[in-house]
């Protein structure tokens, strides 16, 4: 079992910059894979980054690459989203997720993760 806890949601204006926090629980947070993803009001929740749990990979959706960076630290149990250059369709509410490591680890799908945090406001405006 995993229990994750976002922070570092705001309101911040368009070419901004904040970084998002997930805090894991659990002793064997480096065998997870965790992402990111985002939801928007009306809309699908949405993949936005993703990193595997030696940190050696990590993945990005077309629309944040060059911009967010993804990144842990397996001793402090945490995952950071980096987002910098904010636009105002950055708006959404963000998700922390972890899957435990499998070989068919799918990143950009939200089926593949098991468990999520509550999820953090982030609002950009003009």
């Amino acid at each position: 079992q995993v229990q994750l806890v976002e922070s570092g949601g705001g309101l911040i204006q368009a070419g901004g910059s904040l970084r998002l926090s997930c805090a894991a629980s659990g002793r064997t947070f480096s065998l997870y894979h965790m992402g990111w993803f985002r939801q928007a009001p009306g809309k699908e929740r949405e993949f936005v980054a993703a990193i595997t749990g030696n940190e050696d990979t990590t993945y990005y959706a077309d629309s944040v690459k060059d911009r967010f960076t993804i990144s842990r630290d397996n001793v402090k149990n945490m995952v950071y989203l980096q987002m910098n250059s904010l636009k105002r369709e950055d708006t959404a509410v963000y998700y922390c997720a972890a899957v435990f490591y499998h070989m068919n680890y799918k990143p950009k799908e939200k089926t593949a993760y098991d468990y999520w945090g509550q999820g953090t406001q982030v609002t950009v405006s003009s």
